[in-house]
């Protein structure tokens, strides 16, 4: 991302969340010090729209000078930014998730107020845990339904991994959600809490709406209702995914075709697919590399200096290359070729791979 990139998402994050700690900032855009300074540098000093507070958080003020005295967003005269400091709303490619529990209604009649207030609060608790690991953000809490976007604030090349995954987890971590809940409750339980999660990717319009009292950053588009159908349709416990998630996770998950549904609103009915678990590929390019690869042109420099590098290992000079470069332009694709050719000369091939979603925060 360029720095004006970095910057508008800092300043969105802080308009949101109000303070953010520097040591979060580092490790969610994977800044450096002098990265870090440049921004505050903007934001205090020339925007005025931010405080440092002794040194280790950033404070929101949302003025356009500087020499009023810093307050904290949660006071009581804090006044909500202007709206020429909002940003204008943006086009983005989002993967949406919604996430609900079943038989709701049921479990009102059942519970007393307080209790079913717990039984939510455990299982938005439980969500948020994987949300957060995965990057997504929440974007509403809609009673005891949760609407969450992959790709906003920050925008990443497997979004719709991260949602399919993030489901997947939360749906792990109900067993023991189940057995965390008092007795006394469980024991008045229809069933244990079941939840149903429908994923969708799409354009959206993100940016602020509502009134001068109350603004909320929503995306618009048919986008979150599409994925607001699918949940409606899954099995409970169960993930659903649309077509257009489908391709972009393919291979990298096992799933079940459901066939066309029809959905609520949309005219002509979409397939959809049931999330069964993990495969055990390890990226997408490990799933292209199954289906079959185009040969390799224009890269001979480049793996000439490998297959240099290997014959140099091989005569016991120890070597290290560190191919680095921009998403696409043929990393993975350079290192598969010197590993076919590596198998056939009947070496031992050891690899390490790492999450980028693990990275997050």
């Amino acid at each position: 991302m360029t720095f004006d990139e970095v910057l508008d998402q800092v300043r969105e994050l802080l308009q949101q969340r109000g303070r953010v700690t520097y040591r979060s900032l580092k490790r969610r855009f994977d800044l450096d010090d002098e990265y870090l300074e440049d921004l505050k540098g903007e934001l205090i000093k020339a925007e005025g729209v931010a405080v440092d507070e002794d040194g280790e958080v950033l404070v929101w003020t949302g003025r356009a000078t500087q020499g009023e005295t810093a307050k904290s967003p949660a006071s009581s005269d804090a006044r909500p930014p202007t709206l020429a400091a909002r940003r204008e709303a943006e086009r983005r490619q989002l993967t949406v998730m919604f996430c609900d529990l079943v038989g709701s209604t049921a479990l009102s009649e059942q519970l007393d107020p307080e209790e079913l207030r717990e039984v939510v609060s455990a299982y938005h608790e439980t969500c948020a845990g994987a949300i957060s690991r995965y990057g997504g953000h929440t974007a509403q809490h809609l009673g005891d339904g949760l609407l969450v976007y992959f790709g906003y604030p920050a925008a990443h090349e497997d979004d719709a991994q991260r949602a399919v995954r993030t489901g997947l987890e939360i749906l792990a971590a109900l067993s023991s959600l189940n057995a965390r809940l008092p007795s006394t409750i469980k024991a008045r339980l229809p069933h244990p809490v079941q939840l149903r999660i429908g994923v969708h990717t799409g354009l959206v319009v993100i940016g602020e709406i509502g009134s001068s009292e109350k603004r909320e950053i929503l995306a618009l588009g048919e986008t979150p209702n599409i994925a607001a159908r699918v949940q409606g349709v899954a099995e409970p416990d169960t993930v659903a995914i649309s077509a257009i998630t489908h391709r972009l996770v393919q291979g990298l998950f096992e799933c079940q075709d459901l066939g066309p549904q029809t959905l609520k609103g949309i005219s002509a009915p979409p397939s959809l697919y049931r999330v069964k678990a993990e495969s055990a590929a390890q990226s997408r390019f490990e799933v292209a590399v199954g289906a079959g690869l185009t040969p390799l042109v224009g890269r001979e420099e480049e793996l000439g200096l490998l297959q240099q590098r290997w014959t140099q290992a091989k005569a016991g000079t120890g070597q290290v290359v560190l191919l680095g470069g921009e998403a696409g332009i043929g990393k993975s694709r350079l290192v598969q070729t010197l590993k076919e050719q590596v198998v056939t000369e009947g070496a031992t091939r050891i690899e390490f791979h790492c999450s980028p979603a693990l990275l997050h925060e």
